[in-house]
């Protein structure tokens, strides 16, 4: 049953990437890319990664996301239904996607080594030890990258409402 829930989820994910880059409709590549986003948490589930599945939901699912659209909201101008019109040359993308994928597939597959880990986890890896690592000994990164995704935040709404920054000081 597990097999067929994961094939079920993975195939929806796919769509939804899918979805996100040939939409012609921006908000709806957002959407979409929120549907895919949850449909990775799934997978993080069934492979027995709560944290992580937690994590996709909150920050991707619901942060980013969020994020987005009102980014897109904010910076819109003219008609929605054609807001996206670089997806006209997805053809290059996924030849090149294809490519990639091939070229990763045949490097990997073809080095025995990369298949197992060298030594096994031995590690922790539940909620609390992750979060006691981003509370001790990440802690510096950790604020710096909620400080760097404010300020782009902010960034974003000042373009978006056309703020001239006056220079008094020339």
């Amino acid at each position: 049953m597990g097999t067929v829930v994961f094939f079920i989820f993975a195939i929806l994910a796919i769509a939804a990437a899918w979805g996100v880059v040939t939409s012609k409709n921006i908000v709806h590549s957002a959407l979409y890319l929120a549907l895919c986003f949850a449909g990775v948490a799934v997978l993080y589930v069934l492979m027995n990664a709560d944290y992580l599945a937690g994590v996709q939901l909150l920050v991707y699912t619901g942060a980013i996301c969020i994020m987005v659209v009102f980014a897109v909201m904010l910076t819109l101008r003219g008609d929605i239904r054609e807001s996206n019109p670089e997806n006209k040359v997805w053809g290059w993308g996924a030849i090149v996607s294809t490519l990639l994928f091939v070229m990763l597939a045949l490097v990997i597959l073809t080095n025995a080594d990369w298949r197992i880990l060298p030594t096994p986890w031995t590690s922790g890896g539940s909620a609390a030890d992750i979060s006691l690592l981003l509370l001790t000994k990440f802690m510096i990164p950790f604020e710096a990258a909620a400080v760097l995704i404010t300020i782009a935040l902010v960034g974003a709404v000042l373009l978006a409402k056309g703020v001239k920054v006056s220079n008094e000081s020339k």
